[in-house]
């Protein structure tokens, strides 16, 4: 059984802390009733959350993962959704199964943890706020802290740098294959949760250093 001994702990927001697609979910149906579209439910938006608000505005444009959205109904779209999950950003979000005790034996054991989400800043602070765990971080990493976001590596490597750890001595805790590449890219272990956004995919195709169901398993491989 692998054993992790970091000095850094980065952990992402969306799929792993937190499952906000019930709040991310209702502000895209209320934009497509603004735009003069169908809802697309719950079940669909699932599949679409995990690289930022302005992919997820395009997805529920198009329908489609890698669709490209007409830049006139975008333009216009973009601001509506902004002030909805404005409003709504923890309204029906909640902390998973298993994360406030698997946070809170992370601080027992002194490491240093930080967040990062491709998320941005605005919606970030309130909504780590809202649930009670903004001030377990001695860092957080936003969307738009940086010049770019996950997958690339950046913001792990901001991070290993402003605390002074090498990457080899660190550790992401994520739930995509996005979270993958960038640990990948920046020299971090990386350990996913089996229950976050992978586009429906399973986790484990992508091959990351272990996969766990709950953070409160944690204890057991580091």
């Amino acid at each position: 059984m692998k054993k992790f001994n970091p000095k850094l702990i980065m952990i992402d927001v969306d799929g792993t802390l937190v499952d906000s697609v019930p709040d991310l979910a209702y502000c895209v149906d209320e934009l497509m009733m603004a735009m003069g579209k169908k809802k697309w439910g719950e079940a669909k938006v699932r599949n679409w959350v995990g690289n930022g608000v302005p992919k997820l505005v395009e997805r529920s444009l198009t329908g489609e993962l890698e669709g490209v959205a007409d830049k006139k109904d975008y333009d216009k779209a973009y601001p509506i959704f902004l002030d909805l999950y404005a409003q709504n950003t923890s309204e029906r979000s909640f902390l998973y199964d298993g994360v406030e005790v698997g946070v809170t034996y992370l601080k027992s054991q002194g490491y240093t943890l930080g967040c990062v989400t491709n998320k941005a800043e605005q919606f970030t602070h309130p909504l780590l706020k809202d649930l009670g765990i903004f001030d377990e971080f001695e860092i957080v990493i936003s969307g738009d802290t940086l010049a770019k976001k996950k997958p690339d590596p950046l913001p792990l490597l901001h991070a290993a740098k402003h605390f002074g750890i090498n990457p080899q001595d660190a550790l992401m805790i994520g739930d995509s294959i996005s979270d993958v590449k960038a640990s990948r890219a920046a020299g971090f272990d990386i350990i996913c949760m089996s229950y976050g956004y992978n586009h429906g995919d399973d986790i484990r195709d992508a091959n990351p250093d272990l996969v766990i169901d709950s953070m409160s398993e944690l204890k057991a491989y580091l």
